[in-house]
């Protein structure tokens, strides 16, 4: 899903606006309508995310609709996110996978390492700590330019997303082990699927 709106979303939609396309894309109904409640964005940290609901707003991704005080109502309007999608039942535990994810990796309440951390986690092989992609993916699927990428692994080492990180010489492939905090969000995450 990162991939597709890496191609559907402008290059500078932020990563708090990414993550939230990423939920609602998940967690939409066959009429493509999500009710998505406060509690995910409080555990996002992203409950006063108004920036982000405009940024996909301009994008045209999807529009708000009359909400309760429990939940934002959201209507997808791209109509190819209908077909990137498995079953709602897979997509939901795919959300609450994402979800947790981002929450149990630890890294605050940064949109950019949130997404950072989801991405590397997401990436690395189940039952492995380490794995690998191109540095141009990985920039181009989180929305942020490829120089931007060394200062942000070092952050998510310091959280303990990851241990180490490196770029292969030859091929320029981003290179990295999981971290104690990583490999608990991958290994619950994991659990629950």
């Amino acid at each position: 899903m990162l991939n597709y709106f890496a191609a559907a979303l402008p290059a500078e939609t932020g990563a708090g606006a990414r993550i939230l396309a990423l939920q609602c894309a998940l967690r939409m109904n066959e009429s493509a309508q999500v009710r998505l409640p406060y509690g995910v964005l409080r555990s996002l940290r992203l409950e006063s995310a108004t920036d982000s609901w405009h940024e996909l707003n301009e994008a045209g991704l999807l529009h708000t609709l009359p909400s309760d005080k429990r939940t934002v109502a959201v209507q997808i309007l791209d109509a190819g996110l209908l077909t990137q999608h498995p079953a709602r039942p897979d997509r939901l535990r795919a959300a609450d996978w994402a979800m947790r994810t981002v929450c149990r990796a630890r890294v605050g309440s940064i949109p950019l390492l949130q997404l950072a951390a989801l991405f590397l986690v997401a990436r690395t092989t189940r039952g492995s700590d380490h794995g690998m992609a191109e540095m141009d993916q990985i920039a181009r699927e989180c929305g942020f330019p490829v120089t931007a990428l060394p200062p942000l692994l070092n952050q998510l080492m310091e959280a303990g997303i990851l241990t180490t990180w490196q770029v292969a010489p030859e091929a320029g492939d981003l290179l990295w082990r999981l971290g104690p905090n990583g490999i608990y969000a991958q290994s619950v995450t994991n659990d629950s699927n």
